[in-house]
């Protein structure tokens, strides 16, 4: 590995894409401490301390702390990431826009204008339901969080928010194009990792004071290990469905007749399902903030993280949306119909619907496997937190997103490496998922 990082040096191009990237996370990083005008921010870290468990928990987790400094990137990438998945969704029941998805580059690019528009659209309606919401808020003391309320200050609020989400957007766009990885990923990335100091400092402190002993510390650690390293195997894991495709003769040549194969991920949807189920679970946790009633703050007790209650919903909401999102972004009948179109077929299974009920039937056991995985990695920080008081500030849903996204990185800079001849990070030359 020592060697394929060495080997970085002797490519200028890929030298340059991996500054560019550091220096607009950087951008990203100080713009996240850059304070929106008319918070008293004392009241507000006092609120959202308070906060902890949260919607708005986590989405100040995506934020890297931005929502709760209420910097000019407090809305984060999080508009993007929800007009992103509304336009995956709204593809499959649309004609016009699934008529867009296969027309090529020209119709991705439409695409992502759309998904700009609604950006932009729903930063606005967040931007004004932040700036209202702070209007009526105040820290455990009493103290107003809105230095001086009014219709100044909630135009001010949605212009600086949506101005800033904007421009991590291009920012995350940069990076994709110019850099090196993916931009998006990895500002949600840069955001979930500068936590991590802290939660370090924070874990010292505790073992200093007594609060917390050396052999806890050293199982964590460990299990923490075991389970990237999970995460890593899972990730790259694959069901590889064997294609043939006939010989086929056009005019002189021979076309066909090579075997090749379809691969199926374990975990078709990534990390989508925790981030859609942790945002409906903590849907009431998030509205008691806002409404005191006594019969909401039952309902948010019971599905804070580390209840029972939460636990199972969470796990529940998981293995929905694990099998509703492969279905939405994997047709088999689709990919039957592409085989049988240029004349490849799975050797046994006839070409057309019964290769689509094959593939179907492959992939919803493969699903319900990586259901079963990802359900663990997202329920096991709340066990360590309720069971060990541990200071897992990465959940699982932030431990799938950092693992993913390192992986997706490495496996571009080992793909660089490699096309000019150099060895890779890897002793074999390549990243194990990208196998």
């Amino acid at each position: 590995m020592l060697d394929g990082f060495k080997n970085i040096s002797k490519i200028p191009e890929l030298q340059k894409r991996i500054l560019v990237s550091f220096v607009l996370l950087a951008v990203y990083r100080i713009g996240a401490h850059v304070p929106t005008p008319g918070i008293d921010t004392q009241a507000l870290a006092a609120f959202f301390e308070s906060a902890r468990g949260s919607l708005l928990g986590l989405f100040d987790l995506f934020a890297g702390g931005a929502l709760s400094n209420l910097s000019v990137f407090a809305l984060g990438i999080m508009p993007y990431i929800s007009a992103s998945i509304i336009l995956q969704l709204l593809v499959v029941v649309i004609p016009h826009l699934e008529k867009l998805s296969k027309e090529g580059e020209s119709g991705r690019r439409q695409i992502t204008q759309y998904t700009r528009y609604g950006t932009v659209l729903l930063s606005l309606v967040q931007g004004f339901g932040i700036a209202i919401g702070l209007e009526s808020m105040a820290g455990p003391s009493g103290a107003s969080i809105v230095i001086e309320s009014g219709w100044s200050f909630r135009l001010m609020t949605v212009i600086t928010l949506t101005a800033g989400t904007s421009f991590i957007m291009w920012l995350g766009e940069q990076i994709t194009e110019r850099g090196i990885g993916n931009g998006i990923s990895l500002i949600i990335f840069a955001g979930i990792v500068c936590r991590g100091p802290a939660a370090v400092v924070n874990t010292f402190r505790l073992i200093s004071t007594g609060e917390m002993g050396i052999l806890v510390i050293l199982f964590i650690s460990a299990l923490m290990i075991i389970v990237v390293g999970v995460i890593v195997f899972v990730e790259g894991g694959q069901r590889r469905i064997p294609v043939q495709y006939a010989k086929r003769v056009v005019g002189r040549k021979i076309y066909g007749g090579q075997t090749t194969h379809l691969p199926l991920k374990v975990n078709t949807a990534g990390v989508i399902p925790p981030i859609f189920a942790s945002s409906i679970i903590m849907f009431p946790a998030t509205i008691a903030n806002f409404v005191p009633h006594p019969w909401m703050k039952v309902v948010a007790d019971y599905l804070m993280p580390g209840r029972l209650v939460y636990e199972l919903c969470y796990i529940a909401f998981i293995v929905f949306f694990c099998y509703f999102y492969t279905a939405v972004v994997f047709n088999p009948a689709d990919v039957a119909e592409n085989m049988k179109k240029y004349g490849g077929y799975v050797p046994g299974i006839r070409p057309g619907k019964k290769t689509a009920e094959y593939i179907d039937n492959v992939l919803s056991r493969l699903t319900f496997g990586g259901a079963v995985y990802v359900s663990a990695v997202c329920v096991l920080p709340s066990v360590l937190i309720s069971y060990f008081n541990v200071p897992f500030y990465f959940g699982g849903t932030a431990l799938l997103i950092v693992v993913g996204v390192a992986l997706d990185t490495a496996g571009q800079i080992e793909a660089h490496l490699l096309t000019r001849q150099y060895e890779g990070l890897l002793k074999k030359g390549r990243v194990a998922r990208r196998r």
